[in-house]
This record gives C-alpha cells, structure tokens and sequence, in this order.
C-alpha cells in the first residue's frame, strides 16, 4: 500500500513539474517590469516575443527533457557527459557579438602580447599597457591564444567553453567530495539551467576564467585539507591564478577561509573516547598543517608578483574603492532580476529550501557552499556579472536542497527541465535580442571587410554629444573581427570634463588611448582600398570626414540598433570611387 502511495506520489509530482515550469515562465513574463538586469532584462527580451510559438516550444522542450531523463548514462561517465552537454549548449552562442565594451580592452592588451611578447607584455603591464583596473593573467593567456594560434575569435570563444564545461565538471566534482555523486552531478547540470550564463560565455572578458579559478580553488583546497601531498602545490597555483584574474575575486577567495575552519570544527567531538579524542586531535593537526602550507606557498607566489607590481596594484586598488565601489551601487541590478529572471526560479526555491534541510542536519559542510551567496547578499553585490562566479556554489545549495527528494526519476526530470527551460529561453529570447543590439554592426562590418580585396583599412569615428562612450573603443573590437591591418589616428580633444564622466561605468573608455601600432598601420602607396567610418547612431558625417572622403563612395551601411542604449555604434564603409573604363 505504501509503495502504491509512493508511486501514485511521485507520478503527480512529474506531472507537476512541467507544469510549474510554464507557471513559472508566466509569472516572470507579466511580471517582466521587473527585471532590471543591464544586459539580457526580460523587458528587453521578451518585449517582441510571438508567445503563439515560443509557448509551444517551451512544452516541446519540456516533454523533450522528461524524455532525456529517463536515460541514466550520466552514471556510467558523469563527469565526460557534463563537459559534453555544457560545451554544446555554450557553442549555440558562439555567433552573439561582443556586446561589453569592456571587451576592447582585453583585446588590445591580448594583441600586445602576440606583438612585442611575453617578456614585454610583463615587463609593461602598468607602464606602456595601461592597465585601468584589470590584472594581467587572462589577458595573458588571450595573447598567448592569439601568438600561437591567431588573432581569431573563435581560439577564445574555445577556450572560454572549455573553461564554462571545467567550471562544470568541478562543481561536480565538489559536490561529490563533499556529499554524493547525485549532489555534484545535478548541480554541475544545473549551471545550464542559468540563462545569464550563457551571454556571457561568448565574450572575450575575465569574468567565465574568473568563475572556473575560483571554482578550481574551492575544489583544490577541499582536496588538499584532505589528502595533503602534491594538493598543496595544485591548491596554492589555483589560488594564485586566481587571485590575478580579477579583483573582485579576492573577496570570494575568503570561502577558503570557512573550510579551512570546517575541516578543523568537523572534527572536534566533545564526547569521544580518550582514543578517539586522540586520533580527532591528530586530524586536527594535519588540517591545519595543510590549510597553513596552502596560505604559505600562495602569499609567497602571490607576494613576489606584488612587489613587482606593487605601485600599479595599489594604485589600482586605491581606485577600486574611490570609483568601482560607490559605482556598483549606482550600476547595480536588485536580486530579483539576478535571482529568479537570470537564474531559473527552481534552482533559487531549492537553494533556500536546502538551507532548513543543512539546519536540521547540523551539516556544517553546508557553509562551504553557502558563504558566497552569504557574502553577496551582505555586501549587497548587486551586478550579475560579479554575482556570476558564485554561481556554481550556488547550483550546489540547490543540489543539495533537491537531493532530499527520494525519487531519482523525479530528481532527474527537474534538472533537465531546468536545464531546457532555460536553453530555450537564452537561445529563442537572449540570443536574438543580443543579436540586434548595435555592437552586431562591428562584427558584421568586420565580417564584409574580410571579404574585399583590401589589406590596409582606414577607421575614423566620429564624436558625438549624445554617446556615453568614447567611440575610439570601438576600434579594437572591429580589429577583433577582421584580420585586415587597421590604420587609426586617435583624437583626444573630444574628451569631455573629468565631472561629467567620473561617475560613468564607461569612464574608463574616455581615459583610453588606441595603441601605437595603429597609427603605423599605413599601406605602402599611402591609399587605403576601404574606409570604415564608426558614428553614434546615424549622426551627419563632419565637413573635415566627408573632405577626406572625397575620391570614396559609400558601399554598405550597417545600422543595426534596439534603440535602448545610448553608445550605438554605426559603421559605414566607403570605398574608392570605380572610374568608368
């Protein structure tokens, strides 16, 4: 009787679930006011959506995922079939275009490298490489992509999916050590059920190496306090790389800290034996044995990197705390948006759930997992893309939550509900709304410039009083997508006032500065076969552009816009006029 009640229990909650998952979807789609998210907001989204076939799809990808979850291969090679799912999924999105400016920055620094080299590249970081308040080992590893493979897009958007499946298969591998196989599993899978994720995986920027380091360390460190040994060193070089890779990081990295502090706490039992006592004192000894080598060999590697850049890190740091930090209540998205619109409602239902679950059982591995999520909402962390690295311990709460359910069929179908739910949504709604936004005209403009018999391209922006941003930076990112030679004279007396910008999240695009190797960029006979004329949306083009265009016609014009930002790049190219034979 109670196995027929079981039964009968389970098959309503599947029958419930593909319900609640387009309940869900409804609520947050009349409710899509809301979503204040900078980048992907459901307002912006969904504000064309023909719901007549999105609906339908949504259904035919939930009975697809019900359908998936009834083959239990991830047991045989959980860790091969999560790498595999979660690179696929990151390579649909390979074709969004750069749609952070910040993006302009990361190249040129990245090209500098595969131009002067390693030695130079290090040697510079902070002198001729201004470096505003990047740190130096993304870029780095960008420009070593760009001198061994080529100056392509694609070597990065491979390298940052493989990192996304990494971060994947390392959540896994955390829960696994920490719990069971089902617990690192689902929430290594449930990644795929974060929509923002994948608008970010694309881009060539810090923050998915970022979420993979940080992750790496959690797990490097977990494994280290437990077996010691060669850990140790794997632990202190993730750590290290990790605290090169973005600032924001450094406050993350005090979850290494609280399981430090798990692993000696875990292990004290007040009402033991005198010989277990003895062996709890000695396991003692040894975590803190292990946890006090990982902290020296990683302030030693991380000290010597200090001293050499201390003037340019303390600067920076300085800055951080003088403009990023008040900025970031200014620029900041609230945690509904980040939370229920940009993560899928069922994970964050789960992560608080999974908390009452941690409590009953007294599981003080539990804080390992939660401290982040902690952290973030007391420092009040208000921007998806710094939330975004947190968001592996954040799967592993809702795991955790999840995995109380008994039911494996009905644990399976959830998760791969979520993980469809949320592909649909970023593939059908992110993906062409960022496909509009007017940072496409740079990839297409690129694109066309590849296909003209035109190795020399001249570029010439043109200011505008109604741009946010420095028009200059989109310099770069057009260099990114062509591999024609690009000539450019950067005007900086169009610099607006330091009162009117310092409180931009774009200032830094006004205190830039193109590189050299543009300006010396000059084809042989001084006569470029193509000029591309980058403007703020459709201004008029200046007397003293249209006089150095005499000679030139205009060929294409690529406008694309969703008419919601204010930097709205236009590129126009020109070539030289075909005198009749």
């Amino acid at each position: 009787m109670n196995e027929n009640a079981s039964s009968v229990r389970k098959n309503l909650l599947m029958i419930l679930v593909p319900l609640l998952s387009v309940l869900s979807f409804t609520l947050l789609y009349l409710f899509r006011h809301v979503d204040d998210n900078r980048l992907t907001s459901w307002q912006w989204t969904f504000a064309y959506m023909d719901l007549v076939w999105f609906v339908p799809v949504l259904a035919l990808g939930l009975a697809l995922a019900y359908a998936i979850s009834l083959v239990t291969y991830e047991r045989y090679r959980p860790a091969l079939t999560l790498f595999i799912t979660s690179f696929a999924a990151s390579a649909l999105f390979w074709k969004q275009p750069e749609v952070i400016i910040d993006v302009s920055r990361y190249f040129t620094y990245a090209k500098h490298l595969k131009l002067y080299g390693a030695g130079n590249f290090l040697s510079q970081w902070g002198n001729a490489i201004s470096p505003w308040t990047d740190l130096p080992l993304i870029p780095f590893l960008y420009g070593l992509i760009f001198k061994f493979f080529g100056e392509s897009r694609i070597y990065i958007q491979l390298l940052n999916s493989s990192l996304f499946s990494l971060t994947v298969i390392t959540t896994y591998l955390i829960g696994k050590t920490l719990w069971s196989d089902d617990v690192g599993y689902f929430a290594g899978a449930m990644i795929l059920g974060i929509p923002y994720i994948f608008s970010q995986v694309p881009l060539m920027l810090v923050d998915v190496p970022t979420m993979f380091l940080l992750t790496l360390s959690v797990y490097t460190f977990i494994t280290a306090m437990e077996k010691g040994g060669v850990w140790i060193v794997s632990t202190s070089l993730a750590i290290f790389f990790t605290v090169f890779s973005k600032y924001s990081a450094w406050v993350m990295l005090s979850v290494l800290i609280v399981i430090f502090f798990v692993y000696v706490i875990q292990n004290v039992e007040p009402h033991s034996t005198d010989n277990n006592q003895r062996i709890t004192h000695i396991a003692r000894r040894s975590y803190m044995s292990r946890g006090v080598s990982v902290a020296g060999m990683t302030f030693i590697l991380s000290g010597i990197v200090f001293l050499l850049k201390s003037d340019n890190m303390l600067s920076q740091i300085a800055f951080l705390s003088e403009y990023q930090a008040p900025g970031l209540k200014r620029w900041g998205e609230s945690f509904i948006s980040t939370f229920l619109f940009q993560t899928h409602p069922f994970i964050t239902f789960s992560a608080i759930i999974s908390l009452y679950f941690a409590i009953k059982r007294r599981d003080v591995k539990f804080i390992i997992i939660s401290w982040l999520t902690i952290l973030v909402i007391i420092l009040q962390i208000r921007r998806s893309r710094y939330v975004m690295v947190i968001f592996p311990m954040f799967t592993l709460m809702a795991s955790y939550g999840l995995c109380c359910l008994k039911s494996s069929d009905l644990k399976r179908y959830i998760v791969t509900s979520i993980a469809a739910f949320s592909l649909i949504v970023a593939f059908f709604a992110y993906l062409p709304f960022l496909r509009t936004m007017s940072e496409e005209n740079l990839h297409l403009a690129g694109t066309y410039l590849n296909t003209i018999d035109a190795p020399f391209i001249r570029v010439i922006t043109i200011p505008s009083e109604t741009s946010v941003a420095n028009p200059a930076v989109s310099v770069p990112v057009l260099d990114l997508y062509t591999h024609k030679k690009i000539g450019y004279q950067y005007d900086a007396h169009n610099v607006p006032p330091l009162e009117k910008i310092q409180e931009s999240p774009l200032r830094f695009t006004w205190e830039y500065t193109n590189p050299g190797y543009y300006q010396t960029s000059i084809p042989i006979d001084n006569v470029y076969r193509a000029v591309a004329v980058i403007s703020n949306g459709k201004d008029e083009l200046p007397d003293n552009v249209n006089e150095e265009l005499n000679g030139y016609e205009q060929k294409i014009m690529f406008n694309t816009t969703t008419g919601i930002f204010r930097y709205d790049p236009v590129v126009t190219i020109f070539q030289p006029v075909e005198i009749p034979q």
